[in-house]
């Protein structure tokens, strides 16, 4: 159970003027209070399920005031770093400490408060949670599997000891969403905004059974040869040989269930089209619109736009080009689709962009805002996930094909009167008209 507390959205930004580049106001976060990680704070080691027993007055006064720091650290969060949502990630099982928590956040601070309660009798489900609590909890590090699922199963016995359910009779003035059996039943009471009907979105949505998803970027395109951005440009040789080395590579060992999202783009379907899997079009997944600046080089954009270029740089997150769009804008775009992959995205391979996969690749892997537009994407590699727990494992395959390195540094200088040596300066290599030629004519002889 949790309450969220806050109005607004993570990852969106109202839009400014299309016609001309716009820094957008900084992304509010959302932020996890955990007690448990305020209670491993305070004791040095987990000994057993004793610590969460009703008569043990020394323990239950203890986990009394890591909630109690924790509601003051969201507080404080909220006001003095200007965060949006604030999830207090702990039992909150009986009344009065719900009522703490909505004194504090509604009554004291006016913040609208949803509690989320989640209760489980399927006895495949909680095995499962189980099982999972034993290998991700810190609590259960040292312990075998035998004595770790034995304690925690006394544990669940004392938290029903003092469960009180959330309902109408006893707190009809709270907003809450109450599920059963991880989504097999939702119920929803006097939801409050558009926050927190978007929550209750999330959650239908949520599927936390395990996943495991695939992501790559579309094969080296003739732009990414030549150093442009943005179009609808065809593969290049190169491009044309990865997207025959995945088909190879995937149809060797299917995932189960394999099924394949692409964007609208041309190249992302010339990679996919020897994969023996249904796919389907989404234009969510479409590249970064650069707008005036679509097709052109770093080096066009700076001779042609060079105050444009070095905002972008400033400010890589928040910069929306002229009649284009911002990675803000992206991290708005994607939303439905990230939905779609919470619950269906077992066995999905994604082939997308880079600006577009470094924001679900960053929403899966809990980075910042800030951190997603430098998130590294290679050409030519296969990103597997496979959930952990609430967290994801990371695997990169990197498939036998050469190809060229889009990946752009930062600058140090930003500054709009910088000079072109200064803007240029972590631009990647990329090759001028006549040598790509060269190089697609060397590489269809070797296709021959």
């Amino acid at each position: 159970m949790a309450g969220d507390v806050g109005e607004g959205r993570k990852g969106t930004a109202c839009r400014g003027d299309q016609h001309v580049g716009t820094i957008q106001q900084p992304l509010k976060e959302s932020f996890v209070f955990s007690v448990s990680d305020y209670r491993r704070k305070w004791t040095e080691q987990y000994d057993n399920h004793d610590f969460f027993c009703p008569e043990n007055e020394d323990a239950m006064e203890l986990r009394k005031k890591c909630a109690l720091e924790a509601m003051r650290d969201a507080a404080n969060w909220i006001t003095s770093q200007h965060g949006e949502v604030a999830v207090m990630d702990g039992t909150n099982s009986t009344r009065s400490r719900r009522q703490s928590i909505y004194q504090m956040f509604h009554e004291q601070m006016g913040w609208k408060v949803l509690f989320i309660e989640s209760t489980i009798d399927d006895e495949i489900i909680l095995a499962r949670n189980m099982e999972e609590t034993r290998l991700n909890s810190p609590d259960y590090k040292e312990m075998s599997r035998e004595k770790a699922i034995n304690d925690f199963q006394l544990r669940i016995k004392h938290y029903l000891n003092l469960f009180e359910t959330i309902d109408n009779k006893n707190e009809g003035d709270l907003s809450y969403i109450k599920i059963t059996n991880a989504g097999e039943s939702i119920l929803a009471h006097k939801l409050n905004g558009h926050l927190q009907s978007r929550i209750l979105s999330f959650i239908s949505s949520y599927q936390p059974s395990p996943k495991t998803m695939y992501f790559s970027r579309h094969g080296e395109s003739e732009f990414n040869v030549l150093g442009r951005i943005g179009g609808d440009a065809d593969l290049s040789p190169r491009g044309r040989q990865y997207a025959a080395s995945l088909a190879r590579h995937i149809n060797a060992s299917p995932p189960p269930g394999l099924h394949i999202w692409t964007s609208e783009k041309r190249r992302t379907h010339q990679t996919v089209a020897g994969i023996n899997a249904p796919v389907e079009h989404w234009a969510a997944l479409n590249e970064l619109n650069a707008g005036v600046c679509e097709g052109m080089s770093y080096e066009e954009m700076q001779e042609q736009y060079p105050r444009e270029f070095a905002w972008r740089d400033e400010d890589k997150l928040h910069y929306r080009y002229p009649w284009g769009e911002s990675y803000a804008d992206i991290m708005a775009r994607v939303q439905p689709l990230l939905l779609e992959l919470e619950q269906n995205g077992d066995g999905v391979l994604v082939v997308s962009h880079q600006a577009v996969l470094r924001v679900v690749l960053g929403y899966f892997l809990n980075k910042s805002p800030e951190e997603v537009p430098y998130l590294d994407v290679p050409l030519h590699t296969i990103i597997k996930m496979a959930s952990k727990g609430y967290n994801y494992q990371v695997e990169f395959t990197k498939l036998p094909v050469e190809c060229v390195d889009t990946y752009r540094k930062k600058p140090k200088n930003c500054s709009p009167g910088r000079t072109a040596d200064d803007a240029l300066l972590t631009v990647p290599v990329h090759y001028d008209a006549h040598d790509y030629w060269q190089i697609e004519v060397n590489n269809e002889e070797m296709i021959k």
